[in-house]
């Protein structure tokens, strides 16, 4: 799969059936989506395109307001999108960066600017309530008169349902936030993770007797607290651990969302290593502590529920100390 950031220059750019969106979390509904636009491609002997934003266009508009409370808090960071739609078959990936000047693009200047000169667009699918250019002015029965005009077609995806809920990501946000897992999986497809590498961080677990590999987490996550965990990409088999995800209030002041893993009974040295993080069930929410013994004595517990858990799933983890390690 190609990824472009931004509009592919003159050589690269090649006819394609293409769809639009954010695709936060890539689920049922965008797969199905991306389906069609797959199948429309290989009828037509396309390529089969995607762009999407970054940042999300409601976090730009939530940061110029300076009301972050007004973004959407992330299923997925742009690495997990990203692999997500090589996954669904697409071939490319435009990664617009959401702007001030692109912002006020109006729907004709959206239409001929990115879409005919820029992508070379010949079929389109977008969702049944898609609007596009500045203040969202753009409808579609615009782009299909826009399309009639410029030599493209369009076409619109109805609602995917689960049940009677509406599959989106407002959805998967909220199954996320609760903790509810096997939700959101019925929405996703597939089990909740995030990836990352692994970064050096403050070296206090190791101190606490919980050496932890720590990811970055750039962008404010669906979901915060303690929970039980899996982590591939270490070991022939996903490992058990305990992971906490959030601003750490006890040891850390600045807000930095990190998301901190604990495997048990596992050492290795994983500092630049790609992993994936299954989230399986939540714990609790993050507190503050009183002082680090207070802090610690939480984290033990933690880890126990961990235990538990993997013990009575059959999974092996160990109860007892921990291995010494110089992950963090």
């Amino acid at each position: 799969m190609k990824v472009f950031r931004g509009l592919p220059n003159a050589a690269s750019r090649a006819p394609c059936a293409l769809t639009i969106g954010n695709f936060d979390g890539v689920h049922l509904g965008h797969q199905a989506l991306l389906a069609r636009v797959r199948e429309a491609a290989g009828d037509l002997n396309l390529e089969a395109a995607v762009m999407t934003f970054e940042p999300h266009p409601r976090e730009f508009f939530a940061q110029k307001s300076g009301d972050l409370s007004r973004a959407p808090a992330r299923i997925a960071n742009l690495r997990d999108k990203l692999q997500s739609l090589s996954d669904s078959g697409i071939d490319r990936v435009i990664v617009e960066h959401f702007s001030a000047s692109f912002a006020a693009l109006t729907p004709q200047q959206f239409t001929e600017q990115v879409l005919v000169d820029g992508l070379h667009v010949k079929w389109l699918m977008v969702g049944d309530d898609f609007c596009y250019g500045a203040r969202r002015a753009g409808t579609v029965q615009m782009l299909q008169e826009a399309g009639r005009h410029h030599g493209f077609h369009v076409e619109t995806l109805p609602t995917v349902m689960n049940g009677a809920t509406r599959i989106s990501s407002s959805a998967v946000r909220t199954a996320l936030a609760a903790g509810d897992f096997a939700r959101a999986e019925a929405l996703l497809g597939h089990p909740y993770a995030m990836s990352g590498h692994v970064i050096h961080g403050q070296k206090l677990g190791r101190t606490l007797g919980f050496p932890t590999l720590n990811l970055r987490v750039p962008h404010r996550p669906a979901l915060m607290g303690i929970f039980i965990v899996q982590v591939h990409g270490l070991a022939d088999r996903p490992l058990p651990a305990v992971a906490s995800l959030g601003v750490r209030p006890t040891v850390d002041d600045s807000g930095r969302v990190l998301l901190e893993v604990h495997i048990f009974d596992f050492a290795q040295n994983c500092y630049g290593k790609q992993v994936r993080v299954e989230f399986l069930q939540k714990i609790r929410d993050e507190e503050k502590y009183v002082d680090l013994p207070t802090l610690t004595a939480a984290i033990d517990r933690d880890a126990a529920t961990a235990r538990a858990y993997f013990a009575r799933r059959g999974d092996g983890a160990k109860d007892g100390a921990t291995s010494a390690t110089d992950r963090i």
